[in-house]
């Protein structure tokens, strides 16, 4: 091969690097953005688009929705979809939004009736998921667990009834798209367990039934369904493990399962580390190629989150746990890992930078305010929207800084979403658009 010949294969092979690149930089098509890491792209002119700090005069646009809720939005070429709740009727309604200016391209209503839920959850908690083909969604009364399906166009496609949820702080997992399935987690509660659990008489109210299950994204048929021990509903969205030279599993955290790892294509367990979670389940797990990390909470405060070592798929293997951690701990905010440092960012403002490989601390800080919002990683930089609506900024270093605090103006539980050097923020009942432009 000559020195020309070998140069243009390398230019080749950089602006396909580039092109695939780009074209990622324009989704985050789940909860937390691909694959579930709250990792942007990181190349230069995308996190340069995107500022540090800034002022009511630089948002490209901000809109009023139609209602208030949790949701995280998701982004898929150039529209954005967000769910809102009526906290009055407990209807429920889907909105896609153009990136360009954030006019409502369209808008889908579901009514409901209100129905019993923790306080600090709404009608709008679980975010929605999107691909090519449209969005998919899930609403959750004590009634019914819906999972739905909409066209570009916001025509539905496909609906699910997979029956009655029990839990007593409503739901909030989301579902989330791998390939041509739909996944979502439905771990349910005891109400039994949870009034011994909390020394009340029990109720005559069965358990709820708890399962995992993948449908078809095309038609909304049932691929596979993993049936769970039922104890206490879990809050968590699953994410995709992709351990280097192996396939992809999927990974669930429940109180009644510990982690389990599924393989997407059949439904089977790869493996399971059982009996390490003694409470809920609300921040999701997270994975880079050989480490899983999920946790618990009970009450206001994270309670344990644990490092696994999945290993090889063999019959009878049993997953290692590499380390264990239980000082300032999340309950509600997923953690997130980068550059080989793990970013645990805890309900009550404490943050905390480890080494992912064996969890020793590097620095522990408190930066003040409360969080159910979890942590995006933009460049070098953390963004984490605290419940008053502020938004912090530190440093995704060894060295601990805060580079701005920002206020939105208004409460937020969000977690923000990253497409094309755009971040997208959402407060109670609004939507902002941030970034886009190169200094």
């Amino acid at each position: 091969m000559t020195a020309g010949t070998l140069r243009i294969l390398l230019i080749t092979v950089l602006l396909a690097a580039r092109t695939a690149l780009s074209a990622d930089d324009k989704q985050w098509s789940q909860f937390r953005g691909p694959g579930g890491t709250g990792i942007s792209d990181t190349a230069i002119s995308s996190a340069a688009a995107i500022p540090t700090e800034w002022t009511d005069r630089d948002y490209n646009w901000k809109v009023e929705l139609p209602g208030v809720g949790h949701a995280s939005p998701v982004v898929r070429d150039k529209r954005i979809f967000v769910t809102c709740g009526d906290p009055e009727s407990a209807g429920r309604a889907i909105v896609c939004l153009d990136t360009s200016d954030g006019r409502t391209l369209w808008r889908r209503d579901y009514p409901s009736k209100t129905f019993r839920q923790h306080r600090d959850n709404s009608y709008a908690t679980a975010t929605p998921a999107a691909d090519d083909l449209g969005a998919v969604l899930t609403w959750s009364t004590p009634e019914q667990v819906v999972l739905l399906a909409l066209d570009r166009d916001g025509g539905e496609t496909w609906r699910r009834d997979l029956g009655p949820f029990v839990g007593m702080h409503g739901s909030g997992s989301s579902p989330i798209i791998l390939d041509d399935l739909v996944i979502l987690a439905n771990d349910q509660g005891d109400p039994k367990l949870l009034a011994r659990i909390l020394g009340r008489k029990e109720p005559d109210t069965p358990a709820g039934k708890s399962f995992l299950i993948a449908v078809d994204r095309r038609t909304g048929k049932t691929r596979w369904k993993l049936p769970r021990r039922t104890t206490l509903a879990a809050y968590s969205t699953p994410c995709v493990h992709r351990p280097d030279g192996g396939k992809a599993e999927l990974i669930f955290t429940s109180t009644s399962h510990g982690v389990t790892a599924v393989d997407p294509a059949t439904g089977k367990i790869n493996w399971q580390l059982d009996d390490v979670f003694r409470d809920r389940c609300v921040g999701s797990p997270v994975a880079i190629p050989g480490l899983v990390i999920g946790g618990f909470g009970h009450g206001i405060s994270g309670v344990r989150w644990v490092a696994v070592r999945p290993g090889p798929r063999a019959a009878g293997f049993t997953p290692a746990l590499v380390y264990d951690l239980k000082k300032s701990v999340p309950l509600v905010p997923t953690p997130l890992i980068h550059r080989g440092r793990l970013f645990l960012w805890g309900d009550d403002g404490v943050v905390s930078c480890l080494n992912v490989a064996d969890g020793e601390a590097i620095w522990q800080q408190r930066v003040g305010g409360s969080f159910y919002g979890s942590p995006v990683c933009v460049g070098d930089r953390l963004y984490c929207i605290a419940k008053d609506g502020t938004v912090v900024v530190l440093a995704a270093s060894d060295k601990y800084k805060v580079l701005a605090r920002v206020p939105l103006g208004e409460p937020s539980f969000a977690t923000p979403a990253i497409s094309g050097g755009v971040m997208y923020l959402r407060t109670r009942s609004h939507l902002f658009s941030l970034g886009g432009k190169t200094p």
